[in-house]
């Protein structure tokens, strides 16, 4: 048979090591899905856009790898549009493999400007040209992603596909990129204030972990006497470790957040400092030294104030400090005391007092997340949707590491959690998945509850169910604004899982927890849903700060 472009696309992407990819199929990618198929690849089809380009997002979070997505063209780029914003803002490597309508096809129903959409959303448009092109095309667009972190669209036009190639796929070898390393000035300015600190505290964010550098950080934290927290999107990263003090912001305990507000010098790695991380800039002392490290200097003093920006990689920056702090002999306890790993450990979500809220009828969110937490097993992958409910269990249950965690927020949509969690389950079979949702998200995503089942994924499905926006209810009502728009009827949600093949148990009060817990210890194949009645009247702790950021 004649060989066509959409072939040679195939060829070069499994050539630069495309081995997994997701998607839906229509009319103007089925030739290049079928060939990535015919090359290697494994495909895994979502039922909705939206949903697979969330799963490739959530899937190269997890991998470290460019996260590969095809669509058609026209309205099944436009289902995207959600998760591709999403995964704009977190700095995804991800490639969207778009049909697009033919250069003369002026009057297709599927005509839009494709390029102007997603450059709309900060994604970067690429478009393969014809046959002389198309391998140079192609690795452009997936080396762009991989070393910009950003979401590339490559546009696909169905004449363009279909056109004959007689060439030969040739690829010469992809050099390896480096980490940026700080200036000399940055590092000595940076020791200066780490000498004159008594109760330094060190932020890693999404950076730090792309980096790898916990090792690095915590040794610094070692030699320097200094406690360690994360942004939300790197919850886990110092687990394990005495003197991490969890999420900085609005999911911090209160413990944990009066021990970062006395903090002399903050030093951020990889971390925006946005106003979730910093509660608006409540959280960061005023008199602190605020030292900020980012490979990428448009982040620098973006968000908050800065009083040594340091450009470059947060491994090798926390490096290069270790390295002059051990060659001058610097050492100090900083506030690594006893007293201080006592309010750490007494002051934690796990211990902290609160009032009950259960009844017969409806379950509090806080002790349905801490009963999860302690009858889940280590390794697992927790994947939170957004709504009211996604702080408890950011907050109560933990994590192993950075890898445990997969937060879809940068964007704050609603809907996105269930099939982040298939993305996360498909990148770490080796743990369970744990999909935190809440009834509205639940819904949203509700088609991608047939992926699960039909994949045979090993998860947890957890809907904080309280039969509403309870976001909504929680910030508008106190004012005395009517709630009928927000609140629904209660809903079920284990027959419907039932209907799918998926177990489903419904969740009251603690003791119908132990259905689950006999699932885990059976270590049952294939996915349970827990339909949790939680209390509806109990307001989340980070709920003002969110709604002030709007």
């Amino acid at each position: 048979m004649e060989r066509k472009i959409y072939d040679a696309v195939a060829e070069t992407l499994t050539y630069l090591g495309v081995k997994v990819f997701f998607g839906l199929i229509g009319s103007g990618n089925f030739h290049v899905s079928n060939a990535l198929c015919e090359w290697g690849a494994q495909f895994i089809p979502a039922r909705h856009e939206g949903g697979a380009i969330t799963m490739a997002d959530a899937w190269a979070r997890l991998t470290g790898l460019v996260g590969v997505c095809t669509v058609h063209q026209g309205p099944g780029l436009t289902n995207t549009m959600t998760g591709l914003t999403e995964a704009v803002k977190s700095r995804t490597p991800l490639l969207l493999l778009a049909a697009d309508t033919a250069g003369a096809a002026v009057h297709s129903n599927f005509k839009i400007d494709q390029e102007g959409l997603v450059r709309s959303v900060g994604a970067i448009a690429e478009r393969v040209h014809g046959p002389a092109t198309v391998v140079e095309d192609t690795v452009r667009a997936w080396w762009r992603a991989q070393v910009e972190r950003r979401p590339v669209v490559l546009m696909l036009p169905l004449d363009v596909q279909s056109a004959p190639f007689e060439g030969k796929v040739s690829i010469p070898p992809i050099a390896p990129i480096y980490p940026a390393r700080p200036s000399g000035e940055a590092v000595t300015r940076t020791l200066y204030a780490l000498e004159a600190a008594q109760r330094p505290l060190i932020i890693a964010g999404r950076g730090a972990v792309i980096s790898g550098a916990r090792d690095a950080l915590e040794a610094l934290g070692e030699q320097v006497g200094a406690l360690m927290a994360t942004s939300a999107a790197a919850n886990g990263l110092f687990a394990g470790n005495p003197w991490y003090v969890g999420i900085s912001g609005g999911f911090a305990s209160p413990a944990a957040a009066e021990l970062i507000a006395s903090a002399d010098l903050v030093l951020a790695f990889g971390a925006s400092l946005n106003m979730w991380t910093t509660r608006h800039g409540k959280l960061i002392n005023p008199g602190a030294t605020v030292v900020q490290v980012d490979h990428e200097p448009q982040a620098l003093g973006y968000h908050h104030r800065v009083d040594i920006a340091v450009l470059g990689d947060a491994r090798q920056t926390a490096l290069e400090l270790l390295r002059e702090l051990l060659g001058h002999d610097i050492s100090r306890q900083g506030w690594r005391t006893d007293e201080v790993a006592r309010k750490l450990a007494e002051g934690c979500w796990q211990r902290a007092p609160y009032e009950d809220r259960s009844s017969e009828l409806q379950i509090d969110p806080r002790t349905l997340s801490r009963a999860l937490d302690e009858m889940l097993p280590e390794e697992k992958v927790l994947v939170t949707d957004s709504g009211h409910f996604m702080g408890y269990p950011a907050m109560y249950i933990r994590v192993p590491d950075a890898q445990g965690f997969v937060f879809t927020q940068a964007y704050q949509s609603v809907g996105l959690g269930l099939a982040t969690a298939i993305g996360a389950a498909i990148a770490r079979p080796d743990r369970l998945t744990v999909a935190a949702l809440g009834d509205g998200g639940a819904l949203m995503g509700l088609s991608e509850l047939e992926t699960v089942a039909r994949l045979g994924l090993h998860m947890l499905i957890v809907i904080y169910n309280d039969s509403a926006y309870g976001a909504e209810v929680h910030h508008f009502g106190p004012e005395g604004a009517p709630l009928d728009i927000v609140r629904f009827p209660d809903f079920d949600f284990a027959p419907l899982a039932e209907a799918v093949g998926i177990r489903g148990v419904t969740v009251r009060k603690l003791e119908d927890l132990e259905a689950v817990g006999q699932w885990l210890e059976a270590e049952a194949e294939g996915a349970m849903l827990v339909d949790a009645k939680v209390v509806p009247d109990v307001v989340a702790e980070w709920l003002e700060e969110a709604f002030r950021g709007h």
